[in-house]
């Protein structure tokens, strides 16, 4: 797999069947004690690559949180950008909107002073939902039945437990999504002009790549030519992880946010999509008001950020 990662400092799965001490929510929390500290991110990360998971990014958040806000509430924070080549294989025809979620990502944390090291990640049924996929899809049972026997040999003693909160309804639909067509009779010239450009403005308005996968390198090397193009973006605003993190460490099962941008093979339409803030609000049920704002002029700023560029 080619995968492009851009320096950064920064940016499921209760499984059918097959993990029934999970608990039924849109985030699953695996956790662990660790008052002697064994168990690291990086620990974490050698035992998913050794699974068979691609581990893109593990970055550690205290560190921006205290260049940018001089103080962090985790003695841990990282998140995790994560995914498996076979479930893309498997999914990537019938399910365009796959890359929604893969990559798919993860805070792995420590609150300052506890004895206790917990894994957040979103749910399979809650995958299976953004994605389009049924929710006993046999591709996404069994990657969440690998990332469930590598987390528990990765935290030997850990164990499932519940949030202490319910979600919240929402009538919103949580992907936002725009499709226009490349200018020019070239594609593969029309799509670096937009790249450029869709990346000036990450940069302008304070996102940060955190990975950057081209999905189709895969799919063609193994003869799967469905698409022109499938790129994933892996996006963070570190100001609207630190807010949320802060009452909602397990805010890494939605950031960094994958934005996936592609076009199908005989068709001149460009398909772009990200898991949208409702979702966070939702899902992690949010309250806070700093929180809340923070996440709303996000989602203001990556829709105006995709229309505009698309329309240039």
């Amino acid at each position: 797999m080619r995968l492009i990662i851009k320096a950064l400092m920064l940016s499921t799965f209760f499984v059918l069947g097959a993990v029934a001490s999970e608990p039924v929510h849109d985030v699953s929390v695996f956790v662990s004690e660790n008052s002697d500290g064994k168990i690291t991110p990086t620990q974490i990360q050698k035992v998913l690559e050794e699974a068979g998971f691609m581990v893109e990014a593990n970055n550690n958040m205290n560190a921006p949180y205290k260049r940018d806000f001089n103080e962090t509430s985790f003695d841990v924070y990282n998140l995790m950008v994560i995914w498996r080549k076979d479930t893309v294989m498997a999914l990537a025809k019938d399910f365009p909107e796959v890359g929604l979620y893969a990559p798919m990502t993860a805070s792995i944390y420590t609150k300052k002073g506890d004895k206790s090291i917990s894994v957040a990640y979103l749910s399979m049924p809650a995958l299976a939902k953004i994605i389009g996929a049924p929710a006993d899809n046999p591709a996404i049972i069994d990657l969440g039945k690998k990332l469930n026997e590598a987390l528990k040999k990765a935290m030997p003693n850990g164990k499932y437990v519940p949030l202490n909160y319910k979600m919240q309804e929402s009538k919103k639909d949580f992907v936002t999504r725009v499709s226009f067509e490349l200018e020019g009779d070239d594609w593969e010239d029309a799509k670096d002009d937009f790249q450029m450009a869709f990346e000036s403005e990450l940069a302008t308005n304070k996102f940060v790549m955190a990975a950057f996968a081209d999905l189709n390198y895969d799919l063609e090397e193994n003869d799967k030519e469905w698409y022109d193009f499938y790129d994933v973006y892996s996006i963070c605003k570190i100001e609207v992880i630190y807010e949320v993190s802060k009452n909602h460490p397990e805010a890494g099962a939605f950031a960094p946010c994958s934005a996936y941008m592609y076009q199908k093979k005989g068709e001149k339409t460009v398909h772009m999509a990200f898991p949208n803030v409702y979702k966070w609000m939702a899902a992690l049920n949010i309250k806070d008001q700093k929180a809340l704002d923070t996440l709303l002029d996000a989602q203001k700023r990556f829709e105006t950020m995709i229309k505009t560029t698309s329309k240039k």
